[in-house]
């Protein structure tokens, strides 16, 4: 399950240089958001207004699958861990989500926990540290503790009657309670995160039900196929490769085969990335490429990262078919 936008909405959510932001970020727009952000950088002068911009470029760069760009984001936010307020949960909210990304579920509990100390006193009651804390305690084998903690959230939830955080709750719920009825709750949060307006979280949702379907025996095929698919085309017009990957994974189970990578992400190689992946992709080590095409052994550790950064991949092999599917795509200047 992947993180959750933070809220509460700072002031300029709704007025001053990152309303745009919030707005694209809050509806599934991250590409626009991101550009929108690198714009508004420069505007952004209170303290509040640059934890707000940090902690929405790290959602982004999250979302896409951009680690380095994420810690980089959340080392801004760092002098705001000791704040008090909006900046303080806000703070707290993105270290754990950077957190648990690294897989460090501990540390993400943490700051879950903290952010929700900081929430709780200034009213915030809703704010999603308890879906994250939920999910970080599962992974930790603290289910019981998760349970309650969801059923608390659904319950608030539940009350405000606000469509995004019931969206997120059911989700929960279905996620860490095993008692529940998840493919009730999910189908419930499906119609909610449509309500709310929010793509990604609609994504996520369908993403989670139609891995649900799998488990079941007998379940519809064409049902489950067709949420994976409308999943599919947002993730890939998003450039939002964890949940892509995700998506291709659960066709595979399904037995059907993931469409290409969108041409965009290869596109994005420069032409000199570009040549180290295709040498790296048909097995040359590191020093080969270096020797074929003149440049130091670093510089090619240097390519290499720029791409797996850029695919949102880890190794070599995972070059192989991206490059295959995207043989058409020129690489950029």
């Amino acid at each position: 399950m992947a993180p959750t936008l933070p809220r509460p909405w700072p002031d300029s959510a709704r007025s001053g240089p990152l309303v745009e932001s919030w707005q694209l970020v809050r509806t599934g727009s991250i590409r626009r958001a991101a550009s929108e952000l690198a714009a508004a950088l420069r505007r952004v002068r209170t303290p509040e207004d640059r934890a707000a911009h940090a902690a929405l470029l790290l959602t982004c760069r999250l979302a896409s699958g951009d680690l380095s760009g994420a810690a980089v984001a959340g080392t801004v936010l760092e002098p705001s861990l000791v704040e008090s307020g909006t900046p303080g949960v806000l703070a707290r909210l993105a270290h754990a989500e950077l957190a648990a990304a690294a897989g460090d579920h501990e540390r993400a509990l943490m700051h879950f926990r903290r952010a929700g100390r900081l929430s709780d006193a200034d009213g915030s009651a809703l704010v999603p540290w308890r879906s994250g804390a939920a999910l970080a305690m599962v992974r930790l084998g603290q289910r019981p503790e998760a349970t309650e903690l969801a059923r608390g959230l659904l319950a608030l939830a539940e009350e405000m009657a606000d469509p995004w955080h019931l969206a997120v709750a059911l989700r929960t719920v279905a996620s860490v309670d095993p008692t529940a009825d998840a493919l009730t709750s999910l189908d419930r949060s499906r119609g909610l995160a449509r309500a709310a307006d929010d793509r990604r979280l609609a994504a996520q949702v369908d993403t989670d039900l139609a891995g649900m379907l799998l488990l079941l025996p007998g379940s519809e095929h064409g049902r489950t196929v067709g949420l994976l698919r409308a999943a599919e085309d947002y993730a890939i017009g998003e450039a939002l490769w964890p949940l892509h990957g995700r998506i291709s994974r659960l066709l595979g189970r399904a037995g059907e085969r993931a469409r290409p990578l969108h041409e965009e992400a290869i596109a994005q190689l420069t032409g000199g990335e570009r040549r180290v992946a295709q040498l790296a992709a048909r097995g040359l080590t590191n020093r080969q490429i270096a020797e074929q095409l003149t440049v130091t052994i670093k510089g090619v550790e240097w390519h290499l990262s720029r791409v797996y950064r850029k695919l949102a991949i880890s190794s070599r092999e995972e070059l192989v078919p991206l490059l295959d599917d995207a043989a058409h795509v020129p690489a950029t200047a």
